[in-house]
C-alpha cells in the first residue's frame, strides 16, 4: 500500500469509526460526499483492498507481450543491431523486421534488460551554428573520414559532399585513404544527380590546394600557359566547370559535414552489418541507394525553393574531365614517359616531338588526347619472370592490369602524400 493509499485508508477509517464527519473526509481527500460514502460501504465489506487501485499489479493492455519484449532484446544483442543507437534501432527494427514500437516503449524495454544506447555525445565547445544559404546548389560542403566502417582496427576513408542549404548528400564515396580518386566520385555523382554548384567548401587539404610548400612552383608547363598560381588536378576540375573553392579554416567552420560524419559513423556501421557489406567495392555499391534513404529522412526544405544547381551537359563526357591530366611531349617514336614508366602511342597521326595531354584515370586507363582525338597508349616496360631468367615485353591486353593500375593510383595518391 502506498503512503497515499494508507492515508485514504485511516481518513475513511476515521469516519466510520465516528471520529470525523463524512465532510471533513471529504474536504481532506479531494473527494466528493458520495465518492467518501461509497468508500466507507467498500471498506466495511472489503477491508483495505477498497483503497487500493483496481488496476495494482496488472499488466498494461498496451503493454507489449513478454515474447516480443524477448525478440527486441535478442535483436539487440545480435552481431547486426548491437552498435546501433536506440533510435536507429527503433527504426531498423520496423524496416526489416516489421516490428512496429514507439521509441518510449523500446527504451524502456531494453533499460529494464540493462542495454544501453552506444550512442555518445561529446562534450565540446559551442559555436554559434552559421545560417544555412538560401538555396540549393549555393555551397557544398567537402570532407573525407577515416573509420572502422566494417569493424576491427582497419580502417576506410569515405568521402562525401552536403549541401549546406538542405543538408541534402549528393554524393559519397569509399577509398582505402582519403585521395582525389574518392573526390573525383563523389563530384561524378554530384554532377550527374544535382548538376554544378557554385561554391565548394573544403579544408585545406591538399587534394584541393597546393601544399604550402609548392604553393608559388609552378611547373614550366603551366607558366607557359599564363597560370599565376600552381593549382592541383581537383583545382583545376573545379576551376573547368566554374565551381569558386574556398578553404574552411577549421572544422567547425564547416560543421554540417561534421555533424554528417558523426550520423553515419553510427548508422553506416549497422547498415553494413545488415546488409552484410564487408568490403569497399559492395560499400560503393551501396551508398547510391543509402544516399536516397538519408536525404529522405534528414534533408530540409531550403529557405529559397529555387535551386542554384547549374544542369551539367548530358552530352559532355565525363570519364574525360573527371581524371588527371598531365602535359606532354612524344618523341620521335611516339614515346612518352610516366613516373619513369615508358609508353608508345597506338597511333601515326601525331607527328613527331608534339606537344600531348595523358589522361589518367581508372576508368579511361591511360590515353593520350591530341587536338581532342583519344589514343590508346602501348606499355614498353619489361617484366621479369619469377625465374628471373627470361625478360618479356608486356603485350597490350596486359598493361592495365600490370603496370596501369599502379600508375593511375599513384597519380591518385600523389596530392594526398604531399600533404
Amino acid at each position: 500500500m502506498t503512503e497515499q493509499e494508507l492515508r485514504k485508508f485511516n481518513l475513511i477509517n476515521y469516519a466510520i469509526d465516528g471520529k470525523c464527519t463524512v465532510k471533513q473526509v471529504a474536504e481532506a481527500l479531494d473527494l466528493t460526499e458520495r465518492r467518501v460514502k461509497q468508500l466507507k460501504k467498500e471498506m466495511k465489506s472489503k477491508g483495505a483492498v477498497a483503497v487500493i487501485h483496481g488496476n495494482r499489479g496488472r499488466k498494461p493492455a498496451h503493454a507489449i507481450s513478454n515474447e516480443l519484449s524477448e525478440t527486441i532484446i535478442s535483436l539487440k544483442q545480435s552481431y547486426e543491431y548491437e552498435v546501433s543507437n536506440f533510435k536507429h534501432f527503433n527504426e531498423l527494427i520496423e524496416e526489416h523486421n516489421g516490428i512496429k514500437i514507439s521509441y518510449s516503449a523500446l527504451h524502456t524495454t531494453l533499460s529494464k534488460a540493462k542495454i544501453k544506447s552506444p550512442k555518445k555525445h561529446k562534450k565540446s565547445k559551442l559555436h554559434p551554428r552559421r545560417k544555412r544559404k538560401e538555396s540549393a546548389g549555393i555551397m557544398l560542403q567537402a570532407d573525407g573520414t577515416p573509420h572502422a566502417w566494417f569493424g576491427g582496427n582497419e580502417k576506410h576513408s569515405l568521402h562525401g559532399f552536403i549541401d549546406d542549404a538542405t543538408g541534402t548528400i549528393t554524393g559519397l564515396y569509399m577509398c582505402k585513404y582519403e585521395c582525389l580518386l574518392g573526390y573525383l566520385e563523389v563530384t561524378r555523382q554530384t554532377l550527374y544527380n544535382f548538376g554544378i554548384p557554385l561554391n565548394l567548401y573544403p579544408d585545406k587539404y591538399s587534394v584541393f590546394f597546393p601544399a604550402k610548400s609548392a604553393k608559388d612552383a609552378l611547373t614550366v608547363e603551366e607558366q607557359l600557359a599564363g597560370e599565376m598560381k600552381s593549382i592541383t588536378q581537383f583545382g583545376r576540375i573545379m576551376k573547368e566547370l566554374g565551381i569558386n573553392m574556398f578553404a574552411a579554416s577549421s572544422s567547425q567552420a564547416k560543421g554540417r559535414i561534421e555533424r554528417l560524419w558523426d550520423t553515419l559513423q553510427s548508422r553506416l556501421v549497422t547498415e553494413f552489418r545488415i546488409h552484410k557489406i564487408t568490403t569497399v567495392e559492395q560499400a560503393n555499391d551501396f551508398l547510391p541507394k543509402y544516399i536516397k534513404k538519408y536525404n529522405a529522412q534528414f534533408a530540409v526544405p531550403p529557405e529559397n525553393s529555387k535551386s542554384a544547381f547549374i544542369p551539367y551537359p548530358i552530352k559532355s563526357n565525363l570519364d574525360e574531365l573527371l581524371c588527371v591530366k598531365i602535359p606532354r611531349s612524344i618523341d620521335n617514336s611516339g614515346v612518352f614517359s610516366l613516373n619513369n614508366c615508358k609508353f608508345q602511342v597506338n597511333t601515326k597521326d601525331i607527328p613527331p616531338r608534339a606537344k600531348v595531354t595523358i589522361l589518367i584515370s581508372q576508368k579511361l586507363g591511360i590515353k593520350v588526347l591530341y587536338k581532342d582525338v583519344k589514343y590508346s597508349v602501348i606499355s614498353l616496360d619489361l617484366l621479369e619472370d619469377k625465374n628471373k631468367k627470361k625478360v618479356h615485353q608486356l603485350p597490350a591486353n596486359t598493361q592495365i592490369s600490370k603496370v596501369l593500375n599502379i600508375l593511375i593510383m599513384e597519380y591518385y595518391l600523389k596530392d594526398a602524400k604531399a600533404s
